[in-house]
């Protein structure tokens, strides 16, 4: 859809979940109130079935995966701790489960390795072939993450892998649970799905080894005082994402350049749950945004949707999408050098880069085995 304006909307269920709820929209929220209830007990259930059931894999794991819906930079920073592993001299792998994915038969698929994507973005999901850009080790799709990590295994010896968005994957044993939370998102209402954007209550962080604060630097903190004590119980570390440069597409390979975006007409279109944060990125760059190009999150883009671009750059210098969209609108022709992405960077200070470190670290020395 295109619009002048970066539009504040989201899914309509979104718009019940603020804190202070407008009273002519309560009666709506107290249905999903009451589905939220069957919810909570579905989600307990499941986990205490899959403590009963659950399997270790014979490789260090760590897991990476946040407590509500929407983005809390899971796959940057999934890219950033893998290759701080490999810097270490690990050798690492990423399985995922590739969500939205083409349906494939395969219990498992080996998308990229190398730095190389071996399939479609539509074949691997649009996070992993994004990851697949800035990552050199393999990656792996799996619905059952175990699969994922026993075909890692068998292309040769690996030291750990990284488990995307995996938090609620409890039916994995995992060494090192780490739990993203959005500074600028918070928990919302702190209520379950479908009254709130929470997968799990806040007493779930009682699984994690330590508790990531990411940072987008586009405003102020929704994380109240009461949760923030709730965090501390764990070890909480703190990080940013942040623009690091535009992507440009050149000779079919992803070519950086300068974050020059000041004073420049940029249409910027995008596929997620909630645009916002990209559109602020953009406004902190000092780039005249005309017109906004919204799609739904994980969107699959089409002919249709290429030629709307194309109406819609007329007027316009460039145009600024996002990583996980360049992945599919590269497929497309497009004017040269018209369209670019964001190229997002996960930064952390030295002291918490170290505690990071030593908790995977340590547990890379414990004794391990696989269950049987």
């Amino acid at each position: 859809m295109l619009i002048n304006e970066p539009s504040p909307s989201r899914p309509r269920i979104e718009r019940l979940w603020q804190r202070d709820l407008p009273a002519r929209l309560l009666p709506a929220w107290m249905g999903l109130a009451a589905a939220a209830g069957f919810y909570r007990v579905g989600v307990s259930a499941r986990h205490l079935y899959w403590k009963l059931m659950s399997r270790r894999a014979p490789v260090l794991t760590v897991s990476v995966g946040n407590l509500t819906v929407g983005g809390t930079g899971k796959t940057p920073f999934t890219v950033f701790l893998a290759r701080r592993l490999q810097s270490h001299g690990l050798r690492v792998g990423i399985v995922s489960r590739g969500y939205r994915r083409a349906r494939s038969k395969a219990r498992a698929e080996l998308i990229a390795d190398g730095g190389t994507l071996k399939v479609s973005p539509e074949e691997a999901g649009d996070e992993p072939a994004m990851m697949a850009k800035s990552f050199t080790g393999p990656i792996a799709v799996a619905r059952r993450r175990l699969d994922g990590i026993e075909l890692l295994s068998k292309l040769g010896p690996l030291d750990a892998v990284i488990m995307d968005d995996a938090f609620q994957h409890v039916r994995l044993n995992r060494d090192v649970d780490l739990v993203l939370v959005s500074n600028e998102r918070g928990f919302g209402n702190g209520w379950m799905l479908p009254a709130g954007p929470m997968r799990e209550s806040l007493r779930a962080v009682g699984r994690a080894d330590a508790i990531v604060v990411m940072s987008s630097g586009t405003g102020a903190s929704a994380i109240r005082p009461s949760q923030m004590k709730k965090l501390t119980a764990r070890n909480v570390l703190h990080a940013s994402v942040r623009p690091r440069a535009l992507v440009v597409i050149d000779n079919g390979a992803w070519r950086e350049t300068p974050l020059g975006l000041g004073g420049r007409r940029v249409l910027a279109v995008s596929g997620l749950a909630d645009p916002s944060a990209f559109y602020a990125m953009l406004r902190e760059l000092d780039a005249d945004l005309i017109g906004v190009l919204e799609y739904p999150d994980h969107h699959a883009y089409t002919n249709a949707d290429r030629q709307a671009v194309m109406n819609a750059m007329r007027d316009t210098d460039l145009v600024v999408t996002t990583e996980k969209d360049l992945v599919k609108l590269e497929r497309f022709p497009f004017p040269r050098d018209s369209l670019y992405a964001l190229k997002l960077e996960v930064t952390m200070d030295a002291a918490d880069t170290r505690v990071l470190d030593e908790l995977i670290m340590g547990r890379m020395t414990a004794p391990r085995a696989a269950d049987a």
